[in-house]
């Protein structure tokens, strides 16, 4: 039987609450929301917190909506209703795709969002899908509210730059006219990422303005592959170019071996997983679901 080390339990009422249950128990506190990562962390004693802060009432946290150009995304929303949201969807598709192979339904019903994300875990899907749209992650704590641009959001594995009585509040994300799309080998349906690729492409007059490319469990420095977006900034949105930035992402990201496979492996199945989102984006931009 694994059993967690000792632990304080509160249950914060409000947002304010909580920041003042973080500031109260110091460094050694932790956030649960839906608990996917952080019970199982407990029970292998990977994690001894001293207190965990259950935020699950907050209610205030839970929204998706949109504001002015941008979407807001709750870090209380669950991954079932950032699936099911027609505004996501509609402007987001890489949204939609990521979500639709992170773990099974039951996961997608208890899981967050934000916690997603403050987990930072190398293998976390919308970690690389948010990178890859560039999005902003507000966050608040006793000296009030600032925001973050999520390339500087993660600092390296499970680390982030969260202060000690931060919360992650909500993800911004600017709407404009682009394409994206993301995609994924895994051993087994629901699966960790063998290896994922996200790509977000803007294009107009038939060049690429602005390109993202979100990685997934192969190392890739802040979760993307800023070589393969520069090189297909101001170039056309054809296969060559994209075989090309395969290529180039493949070669930036740091993979290690492990059971879910060799180096070599997971390289090439890095360059080929971007070759293909930026396709499946470049078919959506043209009206064609990919």
């Amino acid at each position: 039987m694994q059993v967690p080390a000792a632990f304080q339990y509160e249950k914060a009422t409000s947002l304010d609450h909580a920041i003042e249950l973080l500031t109260q128990y110091g460094p050694e506190a932790r956030v649960v929301a839906g608990g996917h990562s952080m019970l199982p962390m407990m029970k292998m004693r990977l994690a001894q917190p001293e207190a965990l802060i259950d935020i699950n009432s907050l209610d205030e946290l839970a929204l998706i909506r949109v504001d002015g150009h941008e979407l807001a995304v709750g870090a209380m929303v669950r991954h079932a209703e950032l699936l099911a949201s027609p505004v996501v969807s509609e402007h987001f598709p890489i949204l939609r795709d990521a979500e639709q192979v992170i773990a099974d339904p039951l996961v997608r019903n208890r899981g967050t969002v934000g916690g997603s994300l403050c987990q930072a875990d190398p293998s976390e899907d919308l970690s690389a899908a948010f990178s890859a749209l560039r999005a902003t992650l507000v966050a608040q704590g006793p000296g009030g509210r600032r925001s973050i641009a999520i390339r500087e959001f993660f600092l390296g594995p499970y680390e982030t730059a969260l202060d000690d009585a931060e919360l992650l509040v909500e993800i911004r994300v600017p709407i404009r006219s682009h394409a994206s799309a993301y995609r994924k080998v895994e051993r087994r349906v629901g699966d960790w990422a063998v290896v994922a690729a996200g790509a977000v492409l803007e294009i107009s007059g038939g060049v690429i303005t602005e390109a993202g490319i979100g990685l997934t469990a192969v190392g890739a420095r802040r979760f993307v592959a800023e070589q393969a977006e520069d090189f297909l900034r101001g170039g056309r949105p054809d296969d060559e170019a994209f075989v090309e930035a395969g290529r180039i992402a493949s070669q930036e990201c740091r993979p290690t071996a492990d059971q879910r496979g060799p180096v070599d492996y997971k390289r090439h199945l890095a360059g080929e997983l971007t070759t293909r989102a930026l396709r499946a984006a470049a078919a959506r931009a043209q009206g064609q679901e990919a």
